[in-house]
């Protein structure tokens, strides 16, 4: 009987061996890519888990966009200019008004606003690099000017620039419009059971013009039973923002709109208990509370919701 040496033994199960180590490393390198998330998010739906697979937009912006946690309430007014530097103290628990002069220092520099907050968080170094090897000043292609070891500063600097919007963002009626019903779990005035309220309640009365609190594109100009007229806009970087329940839109997809921009006409169609407008802040696909950001004191009022 032919006796079968511990070596020819090894070479007979390596093919095996190859065979596994390569389909791991082939779903370790798919798990990480938008089909993969796509996957992971629907396999979380029908099982009723929660998926950690990032939003899908968030693999085509500069670095990894993951919903932040929530800032800490403002002691006063936000002024523009200051806005990423609040972003950014957000992301490093630090000060903004100690961060706001550095920022300023670093854009002077290095040239761009982008560029000094890459510098923050990565090393000013790291940023000359990504300056001189990037095709434009922009995060998205600084970002991709560093080694894949930088990933980890990237994204913390991309979640800076994400919040530091945020903060940016204006508001889409009048100072003057009181809120209604505020964001969080609450009991729906309609449906009667305790879910999440992913925005806030303003009291517009029909008619009132809504106007884009920023820059961006439509992504949703349409209509459904449960939201009415609702009007989607992508403000880059993880930020979109929602209104709801207005009575005409204005623009359609696609559109290219401006800060300001008279958008949509307020009102009450969807499911709602009368005239309002439902704004909605979403960063990185995760509901915010918008008053996390804004720069004045709200004013309460009971009223329509939805």
């Amino acid at each position: 009987m032919k006796e079968t040496s511990p070596v020819l033994e090894m070479k007979e199960k390596l093919p095996l061996l190859e065979l596994f180590l390569s389909a791991l490393c082939l779903w370790a390198a798919w798990y990480h890519t938008p089909a993969g998330a796509l996957v992971r998010t629907a396999g979380a739906f029908i099982f009723s888990t929660r998926s950690t697979a990032r939003p899908l937009l968030a693999y085509f912006g500069a670095g990894t966009l993951v919903p932040p946690r929530p800032p800490p309430p403002l002691a006063g007014p936000v002024p523009p200019a200051q806005a990423l530097a609040f972003g950014a103290a957000s992301v490093l628990n630090g000060s903004a008004l100690e961060i706001e002069p550095r920022l300023r220092a670093l854009s002077q520099r290095l040239g761009s606003d982008d560029a000094a907050l890459l510098a923050i968080f990565c090393g000013e170094d790291a940023a000359r690099f990504a300056v001189d090897e990037a095709r434009s000043m922009a995060l998205d292609d600084l970002a991709r000017a560093l080694p894949p070891r930088s990933e980890a500063c990237v994204a913390r600097a991309a979640q800076a620039a994400m919040l530091g919007g945020a903060y940016a963002l204006g508001w889409p009626l009048p100072e003057t419009v009181k809120i209604t019903s505020l964001f969080g779990v609450r009991e729906h005035p309609i449906l009667g059971r305790r879910r999440l309220h992913a925005g806030i309640d303003l009291g517009a009365s029909p008619g009132m013009p809504v106007r884009a609190v920023g820059a961006g594109v439509v992504r949703r100009a349409s209509s459904d039973g449960i939201n009415g007229r609702i009007l989607v806009l992508d403000h880059g970087r993880g930020i979109v923002t929602t209104y709801c329940h207005n009575d005409a839109l204005l623009v359609r997809d696609g559109q290219r709109v401006e800060r300001g921009q008279i958008v949509a006409r307020s009102g009450s169609s969807g499911l709602t208990t009368g005239p309002h407008l439902h704004y909605q802040i979403d960063l990185a696909g995760e509901p915010v509370d918008p008053l996390r950001f804004r720069a004045h004191a709200p004013k309460f009022a009971a009223g329509a919701s939805d």
